[in-house]
């Protein structure tokens, strides 16, 4: 994409300077916000073909995994569910990279963020301005996913149809400024599929060698289709219902200017991320279930890596539950 800056300096006059510099920088932000409006109105109204072919693979591969069913299989996609989902999309993308709950080093920030890659939901530049833009229009004009605009295009429309923003980094990033200046996160940006191609491999070479004698190919197809697609799958869908099922069911603690609700069933699947109201509610706290009775396996995780000092300035929302008004930090 060509710079939006270069015009500006052509249409400033001698005539009147300032009001001609003045409207330039209108121009420039109208151009940024037509850029990244993301809702059902402003997307081409077609379908992404490459992003479909590969969902619907995916889909298929998940189906075919049911027909290879043994523990090792079971073990292998259950962690690999926890390090995707949890480690990866809950604690890194969402609560780190997004949102700055709280800080840990360089290298750890590397690591959950390839973590974060093995979900299939894109690189985290992608993903952090995509849920930035979201928490920005939040059930507004500009949402990505918004129920406003269909139940489905909430859930994986948005996904489906439209511009694929993946490869457009410098676009990404003035909603990520933060992550464009880090190398590894653009790198991972630019290869967020190699850590899933690698898992897979990986993951093919222990079902060959853990599988009997005579059943080695059977053995490391059978890993692939657990541990790659059917675990995949149901990771794209379990954060897919964050998207659509908590903006659209459940119970509201505070009065925010959206949609948001609190889903328990949703908080089970994805370790914490369905309380969702919450979370609307206090966008930079770490933890998003708010009580005892309120399940979060991904702030437990965060809790742990401040325990050890591998994290630090975790942020914890504070509310009256008697007058819960959003309070801050």
């Amino acid at each position: 994409m060509s710079p939006v800056i270069a015009p500006i300096a052509s249409e400033i006059t001698t005539e009147n300077p300032t009001g001609s510099l003045r409207s330039s920088a209108d121009q420039t932000v109208q151009k940024i916000k037509q850029d990244l409006r993301m809702g059902r109105e402003h997307q081409e109204g077609r379908i992404n073909w490459i992003t479909t072919i590969f969902m619907g693979a995916f889909h298929v591969g998940a189906i075919a995994a049911l027909f290879f069913f043994s523990w090792k299989n079971l073990a292998v996609a259950a962690v690999m569910y926890f390090l995707a989902i949890n480690v990866g999309i809950g604690m890194c993308y969402h609560r780190l990279l997004t949102h700055r709950g709280y800080r840990v080093n360089r290298w750890l920030e590397a690591f959950l963020s390839g973590c974060g890659t093995l979900a299939l939901e894109g690189g985290p530049i992608f993903w952090v301005a995509t849920h930035r833009v979201h928490h920005q229009n939040s059930d507004h004009e500009g949402d990505p996913h918004t129920p406003h605009d269909g139940t489905w295009w909430a859930h994986a429309g948005w996904i489906l149809s439209g511009r694929a923003l993946h490869s457009e980094t410098a676009l990404l990033g003035r909603y990520a400024p933060d992550l464009t200046r880090n190398p590894i996160q653009v790198w991972l940006s630019k290869y967020h599929w190699l850590p899933l191609t690698i898992a897979g491999v990986l993951q093919a070479i222990l079902g060959a060698a853990v599988a009997p004698q005579g059943h080695r190919v059977i053995g490391a197809v059978s890993m692939v289709l657990w541990g790659t697609f059917l675990r995949t799958t149901l990771g794209l869908h379990a954060t897919w219902l964050v998207n659509s099922a908590t903006h659209l069911f459940g119970s509201r603690r505070f009065e925010t200017k959206d949609d948001s609700r609190n889903s328990w069933w949703v908080a089970l699947l994805t370790g914490g991320e369905g309380w969702h109201n919450n979370h609307h509610a206090h966008p930079v706290s770490a933890r998003h279930g708010l009580t005892w009775y309120e399940f979060d396996i991904n702030y437990y995780g965060i809790w742990l890596l401040e325990k050890v000092g591998l994290a630090k300035k975790v942020q914890i929302a504070k509310f009256d539950p008697l007058n819960p008004k959003p309070a801050g930090i």
